[in-house]
């Protein structure tokens, strides 16, 4: 054995466009040394036979919260509750487990998939937790359900805008109480989060994933203590900070962005997103946070420290802001120097020609989560609730986004919607709207190399000679067409968001050329 072994994984199927017939790799160095036919392949200190497995890129997820991911695994799933009772019974039962102290923390319920959308009161949750403290995140995470304890705990959301008396909080309530409630959940169990959200990224293909932290979503702690574990036999972890003017403060953290959730505007399932036409089952136009001179000034801050800006933008009201910020940022700076800079938007969910023109004109990346259109996208869904429908089948417009040439990078916002990247692609791909829709190649390509050039590491997400050997290897109980799963059934009819065939299932995983999963191991 050599001081650096090598490892040959063959008799595979290899994702090679440059070599389609290839079906072995050798890995030296945490770097791919030789691809090629099997017959053709050098010695290597260890040998893995694939048995005709599909050998990929590893996915990156471009944008998560990874805590809050490890919390809600291993925390109160609440996304299969339909009724208020139900998701009454699901605290009550949660919470006869915990100590009196304890705070109940529970995500994912979302009251458009309830016949009757009426959420519990907090007095009749406080009485199902047993007089606890109560925060159950919707599943936008742009509001919350707490019980009578922890208001009283939380004085000063009575005056702040999003407070309500029923305990449903919005804006800057939600943004109280959520603080209180994290402050309830010790280092040592945050840090077991996020190592449990990082080991289930890494079972399902993913390499590398886009913490998006910040003053209102984490704390500097959670967030310098997940980069400290990147890539430590875990997926690789790289941070936007999202503080408004704080490019150099996201510097010192250790953050690759001043970005990720630094908010525009806030989510169209708690009725704030920024909207130029109001909600079609409310009033108003929900709620924009930033003026075009603070989109201006925070991309000149992230100028003089040399760092890649972004925002939260969801509504075309606040998206047209943004937009008008990079503009006037464009003006100082220059458009070439704009574009260089690869600054982000994140969710892009409601976009017109005029707004996609803008991406395009300023080199904006769009973070996109193809799973929004599969869960609430469609007829009879929240979008149409919100939106209408014409409105709503012309939301996350990533096919006419690709078209055009905007740079995307998908991910899931977990745990606003599950780790789940082949899912992703395969709804990017059976998007509700015909028009909208890519194809698998692409899909695929947003999910993987886009989400190393978001990060400006170009030479990634491929299987080439002198490439990382970042990688994933799948069953495919589907087949595989052209180096890639089949992820649509044969029968046209069956095909869409609810499509009966089989996803691939990751049997390992392969970071830089360690190992970080294996199917079986412990």
């Amino acid at each position: 054995m050599t001081n650096n072994p090598s490892t040959l994984y063959r008799a595979g199927v290899l994702h090679c466009p440059a070599d389609p017939s290839a079906t072995a790799l050798l890995v030296r160095d945490g770097r791919i040394a030789w691809l090629g036919a099997d017959a053709d392949a050098p010695a290597a200190d260890r040998v893995v036979d694939l048995d005709g497995a599909l050998v990929t890129p590893a996915f990156v997820d471009a944008h998560v919260h990874v805590s809050d991911t490890g919390l809600a695994l291993s925390g109160l799933d609440l996304s299969a509750v339909r009724s208020a009772g139900e998701l009454l019974d699901a605290v009550s039962v949660f919470a006869a487990g915990l100590p009196a102290e304890a705070v109940v923390l529970g995500h994912g319920w979302d009251e458009s998939t309830w016949s009757v959308p009426q959420p519990p009161g907090a007095v009749e949750l406080g009485r199902a937790a047993g007089g606890r403290r109560v925060y159950l995140s919707q599943a936008s995470i742009h509001s919350a359900l707490v019980s009578s304890a922890l208001l009283a705990a939380c004085p000063e959301a009575v005056a702040v805008p999003g407070y309500d008396e029923s305990g449903w909080l919005r804006r800057d309530a939600h943004h109280v109480v959520r603080a209180a409630a994290r402050a309830s959940v010790t280092r040592s169990q945050r840090v077991v989060a996020q190592r449990v959200a990082l080991r289930h990224a890494a079972s399902l293909g993913i390499a590398a994933v886009h913490e998006c932290g910040g003053p209102e979503i984490s704390d500097e702690e959670d967030f310098t203590g997940l980069l400290a574990v990147s890539g430590a036999g875990l997926p690789e972890v790289y941070g936007y900070w999202g503080e408004l003017g704080g490019a150099a403060r996201a510097r010192e953290l250790g953050a690759v962005g001043a970005g990720g959730d630094l908010f525009a505007d806030g989510a169209l399932g708690s009725g704030t997103a920024h909207l130029s036409r109001a909600y079609a089952d409310g009033e108003g136009c929900g709620h924009g946070y930033l003026s075009a001179q603070q989109v201006r000034d925070h991309l000149l801050d992230c100028a003089v420290y040399g760092m890649q800006g972004g925002f939260h933008a969801i509504g075309d009201a606040a998206i047209s802001t943004v937009l008008e910020g990079f503009a006037a940022a464009a003006q100082r700076l220059g458009t070439e120097r704009v574009r260089a800079a690869r600054h982000r938007v994140e969710h892009a969910e409601v976009m017109d020609r005029r707004l996609i023109a803008g991406f395009v004109e300023f080199g904006v990346m769009a973070s996109m989560q193809p799973a929004f259109d599969r869960l609430w996208g469609g007829a009879g869904r929240m979008y149409e609730t919100r939106l209408g429908l014409a409105r709503s089948l012309a939301s996350n417009p990533m096919g006419a986004m690709h078209a055009v040439g905007v740079a995307l990078a998908f991910g899931s916002d977990s745990p606003v919607t599950p780790l789940d990247p082949w899912g992703s692609v395969r709804a990017a791909v059976a998007h509700h709207n015909p028009v909208q829709r890519m194809s698998v190649r692409a899909a695929f390509a947003a999910h993987t190399r886009g989400g190393w050039r978001a990060v400006h590491l170009d030479s990634e997400g491929v299987l080439a000679l002198g490439a990382p050997a970042t990688f994933a290897v799948w069953s495919t109980p589907a087949g595989v067409e052209r180096g890639l799963p089949v992820l649509q059934a044969e029968d046209l009819q069956a095909r869409g968001v609810d499509d009966p065939t089989p996803l691939p299932v990751c049997r390992a995983t392969v970071l830089r050329g360690a190992v970080i999963y294996e199917e079986g191991a412990s």
